[in-house]
């Protein structure tokens, strides 16, 4: 039986932990019509209320046409308000709606509460050593990506 190499080991677990957690987040979202992609973003526009389309799908972590889909969905379902941006009158301007601010409010609420079931049993130190190690990963992926 030949050894596990660390692509298996690591890289195997982080994707099929990140899909089980996406299963479950897609799963708690579903009771209010959006979806983790959607959540992402209203997220940031809550935080980053006038962003440019372009800065939000840079802090979203979404490709341009992906990001314009997302939007055409939300600003359909009255969650975020798309204006010209006077500055640049090719861009928009993103803005969180009173009920994209509702619904924030009412998935935030429960969200922290529910997303604790998924570290049950979990010791808060190991929890911080986890984080630390999942940023460094990150950081090393981006340095050494391939485009």
């Amino acid at each position: 039986m030949r050894a596990a190499g660390n692509e298996e080991k690591y890289g195997y677990a982080i994707t099929r932990t990140s899909r089980a957690v996406l299963r479950f987040l897609t799963g708690y979202l579903r009771s209010y019509s959006i979806t983790p992609e959607q959540w992402t973003v209203v997220k940031r526009v809550f935080e980053f209320e006038g962003i440019t389309q372009k800065e939000l799908a840079v802090i979203s972590d979404k490709d341009p046409a992906t990001l314009a889909k997302i939007l055409d969905i939300l600003e359909r379902e009255g969650l975020i308000a798309r204006k010209t941006n006077d500055e640049d009158r090719r861009s928009y301007l993103i803005f969180i709606t009173d009920q994209g601010v509702k619904l924030r409010n009412e998935v935030y609420e429960h969200l922290e509460q529910v997303f604790s079931k998924v570290l049950e049993g979990i010791p808060q130190e190991e929890l911080a050593v986890f984080n630390k190690v999942l940023f460094k990963i990150e950081e090393n992926a981006a340095i050494h990506a391939i485009n």
